[in-house]
């Protein structure tokens, strides 16, 4: 690897840094990229916001091993700890992408991963939207609202473009309500179920019975995954948080280890008098 091809302190490779160089508005050569469908990048032009170029981060990161007790429900803190940072990584760095871009924020974010075969603890952990830059400023009433170099206020409180997962319907209608996203939040909690003892199941055989030991511990998972949640987006200075999604995944560490993992976009208000649209009826048109 040459110098001119090392990565950046935020991890961006050199040669991506110049591909968005030259999708700046202004450029000669300026052209946008978006995985947006159709319907999503017609719906986010009409909500004041013009596509800038795809943007993306990644990080392989190993996940390391941690052994819980056989008959305790705990959560492993090595393993929550890499779940989140390795997120963490690929997200900062896809908005750093977006900033390079001037980009007020990224819409239909998606954030995944994929377990490769040359390892079997190594994963890739990947954050891909469309960048966007506003066609004008919020309301003056917005709250929490900084200014940028795009021209317009709708960057967070950390000086950085605002992150949404909502799809391009949901973001309008955000936008056409009052409503600003100032961040994708997440909460994750890898837990380990205590296994239940040999006599304890043999004598559930054949009844109907609550395993309290379960139940807790996964009530548990599920309420440390919601509040890291609702703790960043207290960071944020956020009203609330829509499109919260619980999941729970099991990756490749057994039966009785299991990630809870919450998700959601952070939004606050652009003004006091919110004007929600009446729903309106709408037919697809397509077959099924």
């Amino acid at each position: 690897m040459t110098e001119s091809d090392a990565p950046t302190a935020t991890g961006v490779p050199s040669d991506a840094m110049r591909r968005l160089a030259h999708m700046r508005p202004g450029q000669a050569t300026s052209m946008f990229t978006s995985d947006l469908s159709v319907n999503e990048f017609l719906l986010v032009r009409e909500a004041g916001f013009r596509p800038l170029g795809l943007v993306l981060g990644s990080s392989i990161y190993h996940v390391g091993f941690q052994v819980g007790r056989w008959g305790k429900n705990q959560e492993l803190d090595t393993l929550s700890q890499a779940m989140y940072h390795a997120r963490e990584l690929a997200m900062t760095r896809m908005e750093a992408e977006a900033d390079q871009l001037g980009a007020d924020g990224i819409v239909g974010v998606r954030l995944d991963i994929e377990f490769k075969e040359f390892g079997n603890d190594l994963a890739e952990f990947i954050a891909v939207g469309t960048a966007v830059s506003s066609e004008s400023a919020p309301s003056s009433g917005a709250s929490g609202a900084t200014g940028n170099s795009g021209g317009g206020t709708w960057r967070n409180v950390h000086h950085q473009p605002f992150t949404s997962d909502l799809s391009g319907q949901d973001f309008w209608t955000l936008i056409q309500a009052g409503y600003a996203p100032v961040g994708m939040v997440m909460g994750t909690c890898v837990y380990h179920i205590a296994h239940q003892g040999m006599f304890r199941a043999m004598g559930n055989i054949g009844q109907n019975v609550e395993l309290p030991q379960y139940t807790e511990g996964l009530y548990d998972a599920r309420e440390l995954a919601m509040s890291r949640m609702q703790a960043e987006a207290e960071a944020l200075h956020a009203e609330g948080i829509v499109g919260v999604r619980l999941r729970a995944h099991g990756h490749r560490w057994g039966g009785h280890t299991t990630e809870f993992f919450a998700i959601g976009t952070a939004v606050r208000p652009l003004r006091a008098d919110h004007h929600i649209p009446t729903p309106q009826l709408v037919l697809p048109l397509t077959d099924g």
